[in-house]
């Protein structure tokens, strides 16, 4: 807070405090330095198209550098504020206006306009006002004619409709990419499974082959087992036959033979037929002759 004092028609340096014996004196300008609002109501303008609009309230946040206080009131008075934000918010307003359609100011651009206000009055008042600093400014929506609005109260309906059947539509496309992921996700388990399956079917033949194959060489085994001892024994039994042909042992198996046939014969030559001994050589040489070639047979 400062206090601005004027001695006659003069305007004198600013006071930091109060002071009794100058408010006594001279008359006083009590000035705030912290940021306040300025509001600016019912501001007519006319958009390109030429449609008369009204903005009922645009408010601007300023505040005031000590340091420039007595040269702003020297240049501009005490209703500085008046010269360089309520005249120029409505010259700033209107030029805005004035090149731009009414969907442009009532919609499409209306997010802009607080800052372009901002930047337009700063810049002047940087120019020509440095003390005055505007932090904010703030437009309200403004009012259009009846007729014009209802048209963009439908507007607003027939976009709202628009925007319901697009969230709809991605809605819906949401569904079938979820059922086609769901669907894609069952048959790559169902294929997952059916490889499980096929492995183990795999598995149980590969052991079932496994099992067969061992049972084929038990089989062998004990085949090619018995056939070795089979052919051990008729080894053995040719080995002992051979050895047990003697002439002599052949002898008594054929007088045993003899003696086992009861046969009666009748004639004079009946004793020569039973005791030739010719005959009974004869025999026992053939038999002999004959064992060799069986042992080979029975080798091979």
């Amino acid at each position: 807070m400062v206090f601005q004092f004027c001695k006659g028609n003069h305007l004198h340096k600013p006071v930091g405090c109060f002071d009794c014996n100058l408010w006594q004196m001279y008359p006083f300008y009590h000035l705030m330095l912290i940021a306040n609002m300025f509001i600016v109501r019912d501001i007519p303008c006319g958009t390109k198209g030429g449609v008369m609009i009204f903005f009922d309230k645009i408010e601007v946040v300023n505040r005031l550098r000590k340091e420039y206080v007595y040269d702003t009131l020297l240049n501009y008075g005490v209703t500085y504020d008046k010269t360089w934000i309520y005249d120029k918010i409505h010259h700033e307003i209107n030029q805005f206006c004035s090149s731009h359609t009414l969907q442009e100011v009532y919609t499409d651009m209306f997010d802009q306009i607080d800052e372009q206000m901002k930047e337009a009055i700063q810049a002047d008042c940087t120019r020509y006002a440095p003390g005055i600093e505007i932090i904010g400014v703030r437009v309200t929506k403004p009012t259009i004619p009846a007729t014009i609005a209802r048209n963009y109260e439908r507007m607003e309906e027939e976009r709202t409709k628009v925007l319901i059947a697009i969230e709809k539509q991605k809605v819906l496309e949401k569904e079938v990419e979820t059922q086609k992921k769901m669907a894609v996700t069952e048959a790559e388990k169902d294929a997952h499974v059916s490889k499980i399956v096929m492995a183990q079917k795999l598995t149980e033949k590969e052991s079932i082959k496994m099992q067969q194959e061992i049972e084929n060489e038990m089989y062998l085994a004990r085949e090619r087992s018995l056939a070795d001892s089979y052919f051990y024994k008729v080894m053995k039994e040719a080995e002992a036959n051979r050895l047990k042909l003697t002439p002599e042992y052949l002898e008594l198996r054929f007088i045993e033979a003899i003696a086992n046939n009861t046969k009666m014969f009748f004639g004079d030559k009946v004793p020569n037929m039973i005791f030739d001994q010719r005959l009974l050589g004869n025999f026992l040489t053939g038999t002999l002759r004959s064992m060799p070639k069986q042992s080979e047979k029975l080798t091979q």
